[in-house]
């Protein structure tokens, strides 16, 4: 009811909309509120409600108040518009979908229909019809620079960069200084490999709209991805206070600062970062989890968040695909397929080419490998094209790889990235293959209910880990990491011009800088001042780590010029450094992998202590199967006890190196006709339940 003071319907309406045009929404939807009383058959301030209520996200509440405008006003296209857009935003895009096709049919041709339209098409992974639905509307509206962009990202989306480029700088013609223009321009550069540029973009977004925590995310990704570690560190650290509960800029930057050896504030921010995982309170990066001192239980908690975050993610998309798998014939070839970063000169393709060589004239197989990475010229990748059937999906967006692999045709597709390296999971979510395989670089479980298998060993995941492993377990009788047993390690230059003492023992971690904590460190410390006359030899870490290092061993009593930093090598050259190092201390949380396999196979003892995840248990994996349980530690106290007594024996370390090169050739470590074995009958049993329909099951091979 209104009397003499109320101020008109179409003042309140006035006064709401410049509240909501500054931001200020509970105001807004306050004011809203207050007016409808008055006003309850006013269509356009029910509307105005429903708007502040969506930015709100009261979805729900949303809703209601645009039905009764639509109610009220029937005919009215902005309300229809407005109503889209909240089913839309409750997660309802094929409801918003119907409405806006039959609110076009009430005004044809009309842009902002087809504009809300084609936002609707693009969140059901309906990329094509949303670009038709925006070039329409760009008939009706040709200088509106947000359809311009949104056209730009269907095209993106599509694949077609470079038609996608033309659009965003139509939105950029149209509007110089549109933030989202700048970042999409960001997305499309980093596509084309124009790193520096993309980079570029995205702080000039930042700059136009610096309350936007994504700007700064996105440089802090790119710097990242150029080696500018520490300027990517400041970036994530922008975003962290512009929205402290980001999940993925505190993951980011915890762990460049464990890249960068950069332990200011590094336990405050490894506790924020569990505490977000044990409140569900962000979604954390699963991989930065595991150099974090958590259980498995804590590690699958955080990747299965991480997984559902995916899941919904990409659910529209997986819709539109909709996989279907032909069967095979029962004595057709099993279909593999391996997917990876890494099938060049780096740590997976080293690790996997002698095994995929064993198999290559298999005839019981068929091996593929998508290499998500473009042919860098070197042996590995000859050797692999050379063993496989090897597909250069590089430049194809996890949509087109998806579909690659499918109409390929692989039985069981084993991802060997994990959420590692350059992830695969919101293809692998798109469930391209069957039977999907989480093997090699992620040591851990996924939690991710689109795979079906983790491949592992009795060691790294005993039994009493079972509980922490969301997947099927299959386990080989043997270290579950395979290996090139091709390398010649040559003689290496001589001890000085590799910055070593003529004498005294040297102690290697070539571990990646993020492994080496602050408590591995002290270790270390605690054993070089044990130990008159060692040194230790670790691997150059970036933007100023190794001084960082140095004021650290200061800080402990060590002498600085006790550190030795080997710069970055090719794999051959670092294989041969290790004929210097008397023995490799390992790291925990998080072990030597790949690292602890070269320096065994370069004649280089390792010592370990047995962590409680799987990412802490692979170095004991490799020494067990390699026979010498005796360089496997329970605690740290043993550990550095250890390294002590090893270190100052000179006559032991010269026996142990021995007794390594005897069981070099005599286990079962090294022997990948023997790996490609167990392998073999590993896919068999895999492909046989699948055959028959039967659903995955844990085996121990």
């Amino acid at each position: 009811m209104t009397d003499l003071f109320t101020p008109s319907s179409q003042a309140l309406a006035q006064q709401i909309v410049v509240q909501i045009e500054r931001g200020a929404y509970q105001e807004a939807e306050q004011a809203a509120a207050q007016a409808r009383g008055n006003y309850p058959d006013d269509a356009e301030l029910a509307r105005l409600h429903g708007i502040a209520l969506m930015q709100l996200a009261r979805h729900a509440d949303a809703l209601q108040a645009l039905e009764h405008a639509a109610r009220l006003a029937p005919q009215s296209i902005e309300v229809q518009c407005n109503l889209g857009s909240a089913q839309l935003a409750s997660g309802d895009a094929d409801g918003a979908i119907e409405r806006l096709r039959a609110a076009l049919r009430m005004a044809p041709g009309h842009p902002a229909v087809l504009l809300t339209l084609g936002n609707a098409l693009m969140a059901a992974a309906r990329y094509a019809h949303a670009r038709e639905s925006y070039a329409m509307a760009t008939h009706g509206a040709p200088t509106h620079p947000g359809l311009r962009l949104n056209l730009a990202a269907a095209e993106l989306e599509l694949g077609h960069v470079d038609q996608a480029q033309v659009h965003m700088e139509e939105a950029l013609q149209l509007h110089p200084r549109f933030d989202a223009a700048h970042a999409l321009r960001g997305r499309i550069l980093h596509k084309l490999g124009q790193t520096g540029q993309a980079t570029q973009a995205w702080l000039q977004a930042e700059v136009l709209s610096p309350y936007n925590p994504a700007y700064p995310f996105a440089a802090g990704q790119s710097l990242e991805d150029a080696g500018q570690l520490t300027d990517a560190a400041d970036a994530y650290a922008r975003t962290l206070r512009l929205n402290p509960n980001d999940g993925r800029a505190l993951s980011q930057l915890l762990f460049l600062r464990r890249r960068l050896c950069d332990w200011r504030e590094l336990d405050d921010l490894s506790a924020r970062l569990q505490q977000a995982v044990i409140d569900n309170s962000a979604v954390v990066s699963p991989f930065v989890m595991l150099a974090e001192d958590a259980d498995a239980a804590l590690q699958l908690r955080c990747a299965s968040a991480f997984a559902a975050s995916i899941d919904k993610q990409v659910a529209p998309l997986r819709k539109q695909q909709a996989f279907t798998y032909a069967k095979p014939a029962p004595d057709a070839p099993i279909r593999i397929g391996f997917i990876a970063d890494g099938f060049n000169d780096h740590a997976t393709g080293l690790l996997m080419v002698a095994m995929l060589e064993a198999l290559a004239d298999d005839e019981s197989l068929d091996l593929h490998l998508f290499a998500t990475t473009p042919d860098d010229g070197g042996s590995i990748r000859r050797r692999l094209a050379s063993a496989t059937t090897l597909h250069d999906v590089s430049p194809l967006n996890h949509a087109h790889v998806a579909e690659r692999i499918h109409d390929t045709g692989v039985e069981i597709l084993f991802d060997l990235n994990g959420y590692s390296g350059r992830d695969n999971a919101e293809l692998l979510a798109l469930r391209p293959a069957p039977v999907q395989v989480n093997w090699l670089a992620y040591p851990g479980s996924t939690g991710a209910p689109w795979m079906d298998y983790l491949l592992a060993d009795k060691v790294v995941l005993p039994d009493s880990l079972r509980a922490t492993v969301s997947e099927k377990l299959l386990r080989l009788p043997r270290c579950y990491q395979p290996n090139d047993n091709t390398r010649i390690v040559a003689e290496p230059p001589s001890r000085a011009e590799c910055g070593l003492p003529e004498q005294g023992t040297v102690f290697a971690c070539f571990n990646n800088s993020y492994k080496l904590n602050p408590a591995a460190f002290a270790r270390l410390m605690l054993v070089l001042q044990q130990v008159p006359g060692s040194v230790l030899w670790l691997l150059s870490g970036p933007d100023g780590a190794d001084e960082r290092l140095r004021t650290a061993a200061t800080a402990a009593g060590i002498a600085p010029e006790r550190l030795v930093f080997l710069p970055r090598l090719p794999h051959a050259e670092y294989l041969a450094r290790y004929k210097h190092a008397d023995l490799f201390l390992d790291t925990l949380p998080y072990n030597a992998h790949t690292t602890a396999s070269d320096a065994l196979w370069a004649g280089c003892p390792v010592l370990t202590c047995t962590g409680r995840t799987f990412a802490g248990r692979v170095a004991t994996s490799l020494l067990l199967q390699l026979g010498l349980p005796e360089l496997t530690c329970e605690d740290e106290e043993s550990f550095i006890a250890m390294a002590t007594q090893l270190g100052n024996d000179r006559d032991a370390l010269v026996t142990l190196r021995q007794h390594l090169s005897q069981q070099r050739t005599q286990s079962s470590l090294f022997d990948m006709r023997g790996f490609a074995s167990d392998f073999r009958r590993a896919v068999q049993a895999m492909s046989a339940r699948h055959r028959i329909g039967r659903n995955p099951v844990d085996l121990d091979l």
